[in-house]
C-alpha cells in the first residue's frame, strides 16, 4: 500500500452536442491505450484495481494562477478555483467555481462591454496512467459549465456611413446566460509535500445561450469571447487536504 500524503499530515441546448464530446473522449482515450486491437485493456482502464489502497484518498484544492495573470494584462479573464475527491487516485469527481470579468472599450466600432459574473463547472477526471498510485499522471475529463451574467453595453454616437442615421445606444444591466461543455486533458506533477502543480487545456462546445437585446456578448464568464467553440488553458497550485 503505497503511504499517502495530506496536508494535515505535512503541517500536523443540445444533447446532440454534448454526445459527440463524449464520444470524442471515448474516441481518445481509446486511441491512447491501443484503440480496438485491445479492447480489453480500453476495459481495464476504467475499471477499479484491486489492491490494499483504500477507495476514498481525500480532498484535492486547486487555484488557477494563469487567470489573474490574463487579466491584468488584458480586457478579460477569470479568477477561479476547484475542489476534486480523489477515489482509489482513479476518478476524480470535480467542481468548480468561479468569477470572470471583462472591460472592453472598442476604439474603432465605439462599442463598449462590461460584464462581472459567476460560473460553474461540474465533472470528473479519469487517471490515466497504468500505474493508478503515482503523484505525477496524465488525465482527461468531461465538464458541463453554467454561467448568468449581467451586461453594459453602449455605442458611443456615430452616424451610420450609408444611411447617415446615429447608431449610438445603451444597455445596462441585461441579463444573458450560457451553458456549454468541455473536454478537458491535463497533467498534475508533484513538488514536495501536499503540493502540486498542473496545467490543463480546455476544448469548450456551447450548448445553448441567450445574448442581450443588442446582440452577441463580447465576453461570456468562464467561457472566453463569443463564439461556438473556445480553447482555453489553466495552470494550477493543488493542495492535496
Amino acid at each position: 500500500m503505497t503511504p499517502k500524503e495530506s496536508i494535515s499530515g505535512f503541517i500536523s441546448p443540445s444533447d446532440s452536442a454534448l454526445g459527440r464530446l463524449c464520444a470524442s473522449l471515448a474516441l481518445a482515450v481509446a486511441l491512447a491505450f491501443g484503440g480496438s486491437a485491445d479492447m480489453r485493456a480500453q476495459g481495464k482502464l476504467f475499471a477499479i484495481q484491486k489492491d490494499s489502497v483504500a477507495f476514498f484518498q481525500g480532498l484535492q484544492v486547486s487555484v488557477d494562477i494563469a487567470g489573474p495573470v490574463i487579466r491584468a494584462v488584458s480586457d478579460y479573464g477569470e479568477y477561479e478555483a476547484a475542489l476534486k475527491a480523489n477515489l482509489h487516485n482513479q476518478y476524480f469527481p470535480t467542481i468548480e467555481i468561479g468569477i470572470g470579468s471583462a472591460e472592453h472599450d472598442d476604439i474603432v466600432t465605439g462599442n463598449y462591454y462590461k460584464t462581472s459574473a459567476p460560473f460553474f463547472r461540474i465533472g470528473c477526471d479519469l487517471n490515466l496512467a497504468k500505474q493508478k498510485h503515482t503523484p505525477n499522471f496524465v488525465y482527461a475529463g468531461l465538464r458541463y459549465a453554467f454561467t448568468s451574467y449581467k451586461v453594459d453595453m453602449s455605442r458611443t454616437p456615430t452616424p451610420d456611413p450609408i444611411w447617415g442615421n446615429d447608431t449610438a445606444f445603451v444597455i445596462d444591466g441585461e441579463t444573458c446566460s450560457q451553458h456549454w461543455a468541455e473536454i478537458v486533458v491535463g497533467l498534475k506533477a508533484k513538488l514536495f509535500g501536499p503540493i502540486h502543480a498542473g496545467w490543463c487545456v480546455r476544448y469548450k462546445r456551447r450548448l445553448s445561450h441567450k445574448d442581450c437585446s443588442a446582440g452577441n456578448t463580447w465576453y461570456i464568464p468562464g467561457y472566453g469571447k463569443y463564439g461556438d467553440t473556445r480553447i482555453g488553458a489553466n495552470f494550477n497550485v493543488i493542495i492535496d487536504i
